[in-house]
């Protein structure tokens, strides 16, 4: 199980499995803007209710360079705002703990897909080509459907 907190200190424990797809967009303010394309098509694709009963979105800011005063309270400030704009927690990795556990790339957009029975469908870090990006999305479709779709893990 991994454990996350989001910008209003409300803790999220992820269950490795068992439960639903868990789809995980980890950023750092520097890697932000490397996978918009995705996000975008993932925003359309999230605005039914089907896809938020059956899909957890988990986005993670690291956020390991502001775990000091003053500059923790700007940052929280800052990802309030934007969980609010943007209508989903944003979740906060202040010591770059989940990034080590997961191994994940630093200063990299990494996107994991994780299965209902926790193991990765896609990872990537980095700019997602486009190819792979609709790969994502049409499994994700087949999981929010209830079909199969073979995805393989990314390099």
């Amino acid at each position: 199980m991994v454990s996350v907190i989001d910008a209003w200190d409300r803790p999220l424990v992820v269950p490795a499995s068992g439960t639903k797809p868990v789809l995980l967009v980890y950023e750092d303010k520097d890697s932000a803007n490397e996978n918009v394309a995705l996000k975008d098509e993932l925003s359309r694709f999230a605005k039914g209710d089907a896809y938020k009963n059956k899909v957890l979105l988990l986005a993670v800011a690291d956020v390991s360079g502001y775990d000091f005063f003053p500059a923790k309270g700007f940052a929280k400030s800052a990802i309030r705002t934007q969980s609010s704009q943007l209508g989903t927690p944003i979740y906060c990795d202040w010591n770059g703990g989940l990034r080590t556990t997961l191994g994940l790339d630093a200063k990299r957009s990494n996107i994991v897909l994780y299965g209902r029975d926790g193991r990765v469908l896609l990872s990537h870090a980095g700019p997602m080509p486009e190819k792979m990006r609709k790969e994502l999305v049409t499994t994700l479709k087949a999981l929010v459907e209830g079909t199969q779709s073979p995805v393989a893990k990314a390099p």
